[in-house]
């Protein structure tokens, strides 16, 4: 039989917390405590998803502070971040729920209507029809629906050099932080380098494979797809550039290359779009893309 705490037992776990918060510096950086009202504590914390609180080691008297904190500049990963008995301490660990909400938030996200209309995108949609069958049925991210098929054979321009087209993979939330910095910029490259760019478009549920489908119906020398990447634990802007050279709906990803990581605290998105610029032009030289146009590029290079 489970035995129910007490109120009294209750405010001391509360007690408890908030001294540990308070040992941690949580109120000293902003939080705001009231007192007690008909038995209850009201906590307004700090919002400790900063980097004040990521950047902090939550070890007590660690044996080498020096080597501790010059190793937690080098990575990301989650150290120094303490324990309590078997647990991590409260704040990391509050933090590390944070970035999981991140996490789900960017899964389930529908992209910015007015960033399509920025760009005069058109949205379609692959055959999964809702984010839960998408995230269940990969293989319906790689096809395209027979509306979507339909749209692309009315608006997009047919035998273009490049065509370049968005999708939300497993993160709407990369498309938005990125395509304003990336797509203007492979623009430019492709004019400058006198090739013909087709119509871009937005996808729905779309994943890498769907790039085979799409050159069915616009038959280009090029097809690039800017997608999300899936997300991390609090790092959900991170998008990839996928090429591929006259994909066939046979092409596997080893026909294709890849420009990932894109971000600000990755491959800058500037970057990312001047590289995919330069990978296209490889590819229309050698008329090959994936591991047959590193193959070529060795042998030359042999």
């Amino acid at each position: 039989m489970i035995e129910m705490l007490t109120s009294q037992q209750i405010d001391t776990i509360i007690d408890a917390v908030v001294a540990e918060m308070q040992k941690q510096g949580v109120t000293a950086a902003g939080a705001r405590m009231s007192g007690r009202a008909e038995g209850a504590l009201s906590l307004d914390l700090a919002d400790i998803t900063t980097p004040a609180f990521r950047t902090r080691s939550y070890v007590e008297q660690p044996g080498k502070p020096e080597v501790l904190r010059a190793l937690m500049q080098t990575t990301p990963a989650r150290i120094g971040i303490g324990h309590a008995g078997p647990r991590y301490r409260n704040i990391p660990q509050l933090v590390f729920w944070a970035d999981h909400a991140v996490t789900q938030d960017a899964l389930f996200k529908e992209i910015d209507p007015s960033l399509l209309e920025q760009f005069n995108l058109f949205q379609v949609q692959s055959q999964a029809s809702s984010r839960q069958e998408y995230l269940l049925r990969p293989d319906l991210g790689r096809k395209l629906s027979d509306a979507a098929v339909k749209t692309l054979q009315e608006r997009c321009v047919k035998n273009p050099d490049v065509q370049v087209y968005a999708a939300d993979g497993l993160s709407a939330t990369a498309i938005e932080h990125n395509l304003r910095d990336v797509l203007p910029v492979i623009g430019q490259g492709l004019e400058q380098a006198g090739l013909k760019m087709g119509t871009p478009f937005y996808v729905k549920y779309g994943r890498v494979g769907l790039l085979n489908e799409v050159n069915v119906v616009v038959n280009a020398r090029v097809v690039v797809c800017l997608i999300g990447e899936r997300p991390g634990l609090g790092r959900a802007e991170a998008m990839s550039a996928y090429l591929g050279y006259r994909p066939q709906p046979d092409s596997t990803d080893a026909d294709r290359d890849v420009v990932c990581n894109i971000f600000n605290g990755g491959t800058n998105p500037l970057e990312a779009g001047a590289y995919v610029v330069e990978y296209i032009k490889r590819m229309l030289k050698h008329q090959a893309s994936g591991i047959r146009l590193k193959l070529i590029e060795q042998g030359e290079a042999n």
